[in-house]
């Protein structure tokens, strides 16, 4: 999957804001209160429903986030 920019950029952490854990446009939107959520078979719709401010593209986003935190390279021998 290509990563835009702009999905990329939807993903900020910083030091002052929930402990310095990724969220999601400098919201107080934690990446893993969005994957908990889905883990837990929340449809997204509704997840969109209870956090207003969310778009699809940032769910997306911590999705690819989370990926990308798992997809180390493995070397064989």
């Amino acid at each position: 999957m290509t990563l835009t920019p702009e999905l990329m950029n939807r993903i900020t952490q910083n030091p002052g804001q929930c402990g310095g854990r990724p969220c999601i446009r400098g919201m107080r939107i934690r990446v893993t209160d969005i994957l908990e959520m889905l883990a837990e078979n929340v449809n997204i719709s509704e997840i969109l429903e209870d956090f207003p401010d969310l778009e699809l593209a940032d769910i997306q986003a911590c999705l690819v986030f989370a990926a990308r935190r798992t997809a180390f390279p493995r070397l064989t021998a």
